[in-house]
């Protein structure tokens, strides 16, 4: 019923998969030039998806256009709580009262915008390494530097919480807030009801501020489950929940995200501080309301799909690279692989890559935040045909430059 094998051109649409990587990942303008043009690149690196949109959400679109008019939008009915209120009680047996329901263009200018809002100079953010890019620049937005709290690794490339050192940097009297990530990005980790608990035991102790950025709670593997912190943490009127449909529907481009804020003063400034003073875009909400209405079936298949990519991955590296270290991702689309033996002389991977094989994809330190020194991230949300060619390239590159 959907074609996720279907390989589509998306050159010309100003898209940031196939026009910006320049700038986000090499810090650089269009003078920077590689032995492959733009067109013959294998893109595994921003987290959007190579499929096309479910036809149930293009079908509403369609219907919204065909209304011919665009004009000043808002959410005036409970129409759109109602759907996402409904997700949420069918995936994660969770909901949440209207009132705290705030929306937001992104979860990214969220956290800039409650950066903002809820830390003082002086004060810090507590983040657990490697961590999303983006949490370190919205506090730097804001002039606020971070405590850093590395995840504990095995070696089959597991990841896991470092409880005392967490609860060390919560105690530090700077401390703030914590931005939480689950399920986790880059590491692919869904935390566990026993860790979230134990995670929620200590920020209630130290009465601190959490920000959990759950945006790729809907994108697990087949029979994994996701428990929002929300459900942790019932009571706790300083947790701030946000969740979107732009990763799991492949709509990041519309920017509509969900921001569940608990504490009413809190929330009614997170309103006041709203730049598009309460509008959102008519086709983003559109499609939003129609992806939880009706993108269920497209989601399952997508999942299904999705899995199949992380073993055809996981196969290819055991057989070809036997050093690199994959362990599945419990959520997300996204593999994170240790190539530290793989090559132990090449600390600019994405480079290494670009120049090498053709391959753009994001890693280390540069782009993570910290604790991801060797790693790289792979985008497998795209057909099976592409994720064959640039893990064939990259490991002819890495074979060639280890046999020079």
């Amino acid at each position: 019923m959907y074609n996720f094998d279907e390989i589509i051109d998306r050159r010309n649409t100003n898209a940031l998969n196939t026009d910006g990587f320049r700038g986000y990942i090499f810090h650089a303008g269009p003078e920077k030039v590689f032995p492959y043009k733009d067109e013959e690149f294998v893109r595994m690196w921003v987290a959007d998806m190579e499929f096309a949109v479910a036809p149930e959400i293009l079908d509403e679109l369609r219907k919204r256009i065909d209304r011919r008019i665009f004009g000043y939008t808002g959410v005036y009915t409970s129409e759109y709580y109602e759907s996402f209120r409904k997700w949420c009680l069918d995936h994660y047996d969770w909901d949440f009262p209207q009132e705290q329901l705030c929306y937001s263009p992104g979860i990214i200018p969220a956290l800039y915008q409650l950066t903002e809002t809820l830390c003082a100079d002086n004060e810090k953010i507590l983040l657990n390494t490697p961590a999303y890019g983006y949490f370190l620049h919205a506090a730097e937005y804001s002039n606020i530097s971070l405590l850093l709290s590395p995840l504990k690794k095995n070696e089959a490339g597991e990841f896991f919480i470092d409880f005392d050192n967490f609860e060390s940097n919560c105690a530090n009297p700077k401390c703030k807030m914590v931005f939480w990530c689950n399920p986790h990005n880059p590491t692919g980790r869904i935390w566990t009801k026993e860790e979230l608990t134990k995670v929620a035991e200590i920020v209630k102790k130290y009465n601190l501020w959490i920000i959990s950025d759950e945006i790729h709670c809907d994108l697990t593997r087949q029979g994994m489950k996701h428990t929002p912190m929300a459900k942790i943490m019932p009571d706790y009127p300083k947790l701030i929940t946000c969740m979107a449909p732009s990763k799991t529907f492949n709509l990041a481009g519309l920017a509509f995200s969900n921001i569940i804020i608990r504490d009413p003063a809190t929330r009614e400034e997170f309103k006041s501080r709203d730049k598009l003073f309460g509008m959102v875009n008519p086709m983003s909400l559109t499609a939003a309301k129609a992806a939880y209405d009706k993108g269920g079936a497209w989601h399952e298949a997508l999942k299904k799909y999705l899995d199949e990519n992380f073993h055809f991955t996981k196969d290819f590296l055991n057989e070809n690279l036997p050093k690199a270290v994959m362990n599945i991702s419990e959520a997300t689309y996204l593999a994170w692989v240790d190539l530290s033996r793989c090559l132990p002389d090449v600390e600019d991977l994405p480079g290494f890559f670009a120049n090498n094989a053709g391959v753009l994809l994001e890693g280390g330190n540069d782009l993570f935040v910290g604790n991801a020194a060797g790693y790289i991230r792979l985008n497998l949300a795209m057909p099976r045909s592409i994720i064959k060619t640039g893990l064939e390239r990259m490991r002819d590159a890495i074979n060639t430059h280890n046999h020079r």
